[in-house]
């Protein structure tokens, strides 16, 4: 007779588990464990790392309150040009090489793989936590100990936005007529216009660079 497996044991392997929408990619559970993430972990760490830096700005910079929001909405602005960058260059950077087809797969192929995979569409926090000290540590050098507060803040606050927004628009409907159009244009970016329409919690970009794609692509 051939002994059931511990029941501890089965119920971990049950979460760790892959499905049909949210195939596995590695091998191991746990490491497969980890390429997953819900959606909610993005509040969960970064209203309090924005929060922090936007306190920080006003308690160690002696910043003021309007002084504090202009610089977060300069952060705001300059994330909405990078994510739109980021995406059209490095996310869509196909590097020769076995080795380089699956960095691109890791990075971003898995997502227009598997567009509908809800737990491999915000960013893992071992990656966003790395860039949010990377990125604080760029704009405290080149814009100094005042002004980095502020626009790290907008940064990351921006950053939310985006996964947010990107979670968003790929599970529900949105209610207003601007996210229908965010909705719709990133979908054409999915299904239609790989070259184009880059921008994710906006249009603007796209538009400035001559990348919103053709009217006939939305037909």
């Amino acid at each position: 007779m051939v002994r059931s497996r511990n029941p501890e044991s089965r119920s971990r392997k049950m979460l760790m588990r892959a499905t049909p929408e949210s195939p596995r990619m590695f091998e191991s559970d746990f490491i497969d464990l980890f390429s997953r993430t819900p959606w909610t972990i993005v509040p969960i760490l970064y209203v309090p790392g924005a929060a922090f830096l936007f306190w920080g700005g006003l308690h160690y910079a002696d910043m003021g309150v309007l002084a504090m929001l202009g610089l977060t909405a300069a952060g705001f602005l300059f994330w909405t040009f990078s994510e739109y960058w980021l995406h059209r260059t490095f996310f869509h950077w196909q590097p020769p090489g076995k080795w380089g087809q699956r960095l691109h797969f890791l990075v971003h192929g898995v997502h227009h793989k598997w567009p509908k995979d809800k737990y491999r569409l915000v960013m893992p926090p071992a990656v966003s936590i790395a860039l949010y000290f990377i990125f604080g540590a760029l704009f405290y050098y080149t814009l100094g100990p005042s002004l980095f507060w502020g626009v790290h803040c907008g940064y990351v606050i921006g950053y939310m936005f985006y996964d947010v927004t990107h979670y968003y628009i790929h599970h529900y409907n949105p209610k207003s007529a601007y996210g229908l159009r965010l909705k719709k244009n990133h979908m054409l970016h999915h299904f239609r216009d790989h070259d184009d329409r880059f921008g994710v919690s906006n249009l603007v970009w796209d538009k400035v660079f001559g990348t919103a794609g053709s009217r006939r692509s939305e037909k």
